[in-house]
């Protein structure tokens, strides 16, 4: 996948690309972002509401989380109820961020990226769904997600 993930931006940045990525090829390491993309840590509780909010996030219209006090959440991508125990901060991170650079074609939206984007209304050119601290937020709280409830 790094090769891939390096590729990926790199071709996209040749091709004339209208916005710089956000997410340079030198800060996936494999399948993950290991570095923060703030110096503030993320906050769970900030996290949670992004997660649920059908505004912001997103997250909730295909992912579920079991015990989560949201009603009609998603099935369309994977459950994320355990996913602490089955992904790092880093991986998660690259996976809110921009999953084309993980799975190209995914159905999953890119939530860190301003590059290579279509149909993208004028109010929103040049600007990501998610800032990187709203990232990093959704971050901390899904890193949580673990059966043994310890910090990662």
């Amino acid at each position: 996948m790094s090769r891939v993930g390096i590729l990926a931006v790199l071709i996209i940045s040749a091709c004339g690309a209208q916005e710089a990525p956000l997410i340079r090829a030198n800060t996936i390491l494999g399948d993950a972002i290991t570095q923060p993309l703030t110096e503030t840590a993320g906050d769970t509780i900030r996290g949670e509401q992004l997660f649920v909010s059908r505004n912001e996030g997103h997250c909730i219209l295909c992912h579920q989380v079991d015990g989560l006090d949201a009603e009609f959440q998603g099935d369309v991508g994977p459950d994320l109820t355990l996913v602490g125990d089955r992904l790092s901060a880093g991986q998660l991170r690259l996976r809110i961020a921009d999953y084309q650079l993980v799975q190209p074609g995914a159905l999953m939206p890119s939530y860190y990226r301003i590059h290579d984007l279509h149909q993208v209304g004028e109010a929103y050119s040049g600007e990501s769904v998610l800032s990187a601290q709203q990232v990093e937020d959704i971050v901390a709280y899904l890193v949580e997600r673990r059966a043994s409830g310890d910090d990662a």
